[in-house]
């Protein structure tokens, strides 16, 4: 087994959400969810605040997992993509390979009416730039909103909480840029 499924076999025993694992170990949800669908292993520190969070030891996260080679990516375009998925109302597409070797991450979000992201918080020196191509978003940044449409774009500190949400009735599809890297 490799160490993704098995963390979360753990989470989903311990009956732990994703977003309540990722503010109780301090990795990124997104770092969480590529660790579990098999997409990046982590760090040896990101698995001890993992099983920190989970309330096992390292060695029982570890238990039963080998290395296993991943299975061959297929060559086309569209699989160098990766997407992610908040919640059942939004998701990201990452626009770029190799992220982790990038200085930005581009990425293209959805939320579908009446979704919202989860809350994030970037680590400080984060910045963040979003511009709008297609229906509405409303961003909340620490304690401001801002309702953009279309062609509407908001740069902000990243380090601040901050989550988008879709009040709109199509849903919302928006550019965001990340500075610097962080899954």
């Amino acid at each position: 087994m490799q160490i993704g499924k098995r963390i979360k076999e753990l989470r989903e025993t311990h009956k732990i959400t994703l977003t309540r694992l990722s503010k109780d170990s301090g990795v990124q949800i997104a770092t969480l969810s590529r660790i579990e669908n098999g997409k990046m292993t982590g760090t040896l520190e990101s698995h001890m605040n993992i099983a920190r969070a989970l309330g096992v030891d390292i060695t029982r996260l570890y238990h039963g997992t080998t290395k296993e080679p991943p299975p061959p990516a297929p060559t086309t375009e569209e699989s160098l993509l990766e997407s992610f998925t908040y919640n059942e109302k939004s998701s990201y597409e990452i626009l770029a390979n190799n992220i982790l070797r990038k200085k930005m991450m581009p990425i293209v979000l959805r939320i579908d009416p009446g979704g919202a992201t989860n809350p994030e918080q970037n680590k400080i020196g984060s910045e963040k730039f979003i511009f709008v191509l297609s229906g509405q978003v409303k961003a909340r940044v620490a304690d401001q909103e801002f309702s953009l449409s279309k062609n509407k774009t908001l740069y902000f500190d990243a380090s601040q909480k901050h989550h988008f949400e879709n009040d709109g009735k199509e849903t919302t599809k928006v550019i965001v840029v990340v500075t610097p890297v962080a899954l």
